[in-house]
């Protein structure tokens, strides 16, 4: 009897995901057994590694298939899944349950921040984002999607926060490595913004003179700043460099 499908009858069978070592307790009690098979104490010595394998291996048959589910990772456990490509059915059958309101966008870059940065203090991730973070840090703990990861050893000793396993359950990863590297996220295909006049630098844009294309350029006291690519500004961010507040909004600095 192969170890890929004990394991594939026990996750069959089980009501939670199950990680690796959880599985290899399993096989270890198993072995353990007054009057166990053979094969049973053999598999009983199974190290981690050699369940993970097997897992992998059980997947890659299962995906090979094409049938309606599949074995999937998530948060370093395993689980049968079924394919989204049956979600009316399975909704008919099932209804609809309440799913939590999606995360705002202040919210979803200050989680990425997290993620890619951690662990990292608030002043850290308001010096990247450029705003105040302190109510969606709140939001982000009460989703349970980031937690305290001890102080900073620097003046102060500010707190840091991590990433939980709740977050990579949420976004259906294995486990970190899986985030989109900063080579992926130049791909994402974004929309660069239209220049915005302004009367001065340090004043808020004028909807008066963008409303009239009319007004020559030349009748503006100072030259435009120049709008920053979010392509360079999100890669900025993934390869680990802090952008001033200024930088993280898009913004070049204005000239004196």
């Amino acid at each position: 009897m192969e170890l890929k499908f004990i394991l594939e009858a026990l996750l069959h069978t089980a009501q939670k995901p199950l990680s690796p070592s959880e599985l290899k307790e399993i096989l270890h009690k198993a072995g353990e057994e007054e009057g166990t098979p053979e094969t049973a104490k053999q598999l009983g010595q199974a190290t981690t590694d050699a369940v993970d394998a097997a897992l992998r291996a059980l997947a890659a048959e299962h995906e090979a298939a094409g049938r309606s589910y599949r074995l999937a990772c998530v948060a370093g456990s395993w689980q049968f899944v079924t394919s989204p490509a049956y979600a009316p059915w399975l909704k008919a059958f099932l209804g609809v349950k309440p799913r939590p309101s999606r995360l705002t966008q202040p919210a979803l870059e200050t989680l990425a921040i997290i993620a890619y940065r951690q662990p990292i203090t608030r002043a850290e991730m308001e010096q990247i984002r450029g705003v105040a973070v302190d109510g969606v840090i709140a939001t982000l703990r009460e989703r349970n999607l980031i937690e305290e990861a001890g102080r900073a050893e620097v003046i102060g000793r500010p707190m840091q926060y991590a990433t939980t396993q709740a977050f990579l359950e949420y976004f259906g990863l294995a486990n970190l490595n899986d985030l989109p590297a900063a080579d992926e996220l130049r791909l994402i295909p974004v929309q660069r913004p239209q220049s915005l006049l302004t009367v001065d630098p340090t004043l808020s844009t004028t909807p008066q003179a963008v409303a009239q294309p009319e007004l020559p350029i030349e009748a503006l006291d100072t030259s435009l700043p120049a709008v920053a690519s979010p392509e360079d500004t999100a890669s900025g961010i993934a390869e680990g460099q802090s952008a001033s507040p200024t930088e993280a909004r898009g913004y070049d600095q204005p000239t004196t």
